[in-house]
């Protein structure tokens, strides 16, 4: 060994040390104080009802930093606006992670604007965790992109037990559909179907885009058909618009709400503008605690769930769910960051959640 190898080495050693990426440096978004999570949420356009999920989930972490945060670290939340667009998902996500140098992507909103970018961030090793989409590919396909994990309902399962519910209660009835032109309505599509097949009609199908500014003509297609059963696999605007359609129409059929449209506070709209008649006795199903369900005042989680939007989201109405699912999620996340340990990587956090 020449006398020139001692300090080669030490060069080296140093050089290596200082690389970005190089074993014990900290990914990027992590610093000894804070956690830096970023997301797109619809904040204007079509899907604008799901902009305050963000809110929810944002008190939730305020609440945790409150209380001493992820083994001392803070986590900061930066969610940006992409006006339910996937063009502008992309563009958002790539400045989250290229310019603000997120530790991961957290609860964006929307499956096409989730399966936008689920690539570009698995082959950069981005996390992507508890996103607002319910689609099968994201669990059938979980080893390709292993960093991708959706938050809500399976939407064939869900459609499928909409079909079951009919199929029992209604056998030999006729079904209508109106269906949002995506990913979202066709699986919702399939899962009914499945479960209807041979034990009820579907009548009619119609099929509406995020950009149409009403949904009055499909439902007038629709109620052409007579059909005593109305699907409305439909984000909660368009779930609105289809109510007071089919009212001033005077068509009262037995209408099924998806779980992405039944909060209290889409219902209460729709109820303000249609007669009681057109709104009464819909059925949808949730997963989630209604915070306006008297079954719940008393809830442990339901009371802390108040708690925090009246400390950390004063202005924002604790009645809509979908505050309640922002915080559910935040929740979630947190637990995954606890458990991604004291010094968390994204490849940590991923087998974590």
């Amino acid at each position: 060994m020449s006398r020139s190898t001692p300090l080669a080495l030490a060069l080296l050693a140093a050089l290596w040390v200082s690389i970005p990426g190089a074993v014990g440096a900290a990914p990027p978004g992590i610093t000894a104080k804070e956690i830096l999570l970023g997301g797109t949420v619809p904040l204007s356009g079509p899907g604008s009802a799901f902009g305050v999920i963000a809110a929810g989930a944002d008190a939730y972490f305020k609440h945790v930093n409150a209380n001493g945060g992820v083994f001392g670290r803070k986590i900061r939340y930066l969610y940006l606006d992409d006006a339910y667009d996937p063009a502008q998902t992309v563009q958002q996500t790539r400045r989250l992670v290229e310019q603000e140098k997120v530790f991961a992507i957290f609860g964006s909103v929307g499956t096409e604007h989730v399966l936008a970018v689920r690539r570009y961030l698995t082959d950069g090793g981005v996390p992507q965790l508890f996103v607002g989409s319910g689609l099968s590919a994201l669990g059938r396909e979980a080893k390709q992109y292993p960093g991708t994990i959706g938050y809500l309902l399976n939407f064939a399962a869900e459609g499928r037990a909409f079909g079951r519910q009919v199929a029992t209660t209604k056998p030999g009835t006729s079904v209508a559909i109106l269906s949002e032109s995506s990913d979202y309505g066709r699986e919702l599509v399939r899962g009914l179907e499945s479960a209807l097949r041979g034990k009820a009609t579907i009548a009619a199908r119609e099929t509406y885009e995020v950009t149409d500014p009403d949904v009055s003509s499909q439902i007038a297609k629709l109620r052409a058909s007579n059909a005593k059963v109305l699907m409305l696999f439909a984000l909660p605007k368009q779930t609105i618009q289809a109510f007071v359609a089919a009212d001033k129409l005077g068509w009262h059929p037995q209408v099924y709400i998806t779980s992405v449209s039944i909060d209290p506070a889409v219902m209460e709209i729709a109820r303000l503008n249609t007669s009681r008649a057109a709104t009464e006795g819909s059925i949808s199903l949730a997963y989630l605690k209604d915070p306006t369900n008297p079954r719940w005042t008393s809830d442990r989680g339901v009371r802390l769930y108040r708690s925090i939007m009246n400390r950390y989201a004063r202005g924002s109405d604790p009645k809509a769910v979908a505050h309640f699912y922002g915080m559910a999620s935040a929740f979630t996340m947190v637990d995954a960051l606890r458990r991604a340990g004291k010094n968390p990587t994204r490849q940590g956090l991923i087998r974590a959640a």
